[in-house]
């Protein structure tokens, strides 16, 4: 079966009616970056694909394997590859004319600041709590003009609403719980994993549209 590909005019149209010309000129001109692509960033970086923000930078050095499946957005067919070109992938499937830049490294002291020069709004999504601090850290402390949007807290199954998003400083945002972390018996579950992406996904609308307050 042939599938016909609709042209970028029409695509941006549809875009448009949707979201009015204002906010879609917004989106289209907006740059995101996601430091890690496994149940967090997955899902974040296709939410904001299908909202039509024009410029992803994607970020992770894993390869998908089965354990991904059960919370990120991959499939069987994809295992094997790199996350970052997975998720490129599925965002051609969406939006080809999307502008993704990928980098399949992991994130370090010595990398940080060069990866991220030219990203202003940056979602941390990785699994590691150390790697969450570092990024967070280095870039409250070095990037005055960036925001970003960090993740805490969503294993298990306890009541989707404790997820909630929390302004922590002008330029801080964090998504979760803050307490329900993964071990044995209360793992990491799609449902409130992807509540927890969708929050963080949702603050990087917010901060692209100009709407700093939670």
């Amino acid at each position: 079966m042939n599938t016909i590909i609709p042209d970028k005019s029409e695509i941006d149209n549809v875009l448009s009616m949707r979201h009015t010309q204002e906010v879609f000129e917004k989106l289209k001109n907006a740059r995101v970056a996601v430091a890690g692509l496994g149940g967090l960033g997955s899902n974040i970086a296709l939410m904001l694909a299908r909202a039509g923000v024009g410029t992803l930078h994607l970020i992770d050095f894993d390869e998908v394997d089965l354990s991904n499946l059960n919370r990120q957005q991959y499939f069987i067919c994809h295992l094997g590859m790199y996350k970052t070109d997975a998720i490129k992938d599925e965002i051609s499937r969406i939006n080809p004319y999307i502008n993704v830049i990928t980098d399949c490294v992991k994130v370090t002291d010595e990398n940080i600041d060069t990866l991220f020069k030219d990203d202003n709004i940056i979602c941390e999504a990785f699994d590691n709590p150390d790697c969450k601090a570092m990024l967070v850290n280095r870039i409250l402390e070095t990037r005055k003009d960036a925001y970003i949007v960090a993740a805490s807290g969503m294993a298990g199954t306890e009541k989707s609403n404790t997820i909630i998003t929390r302004k922590i400083t002008d330029r801080f945002y964090l998504c979760g719980d803050e307490t329900s972390g993964a071990v044995k018996g209360n793992g990491l579950m799609s449902p409130r994993v992807t509540i927890c992406a969708a929050h963080q996904a949702n603050t990087i609308l917010r901060l692209i549209l100009g709407k700093y307050d939670v």
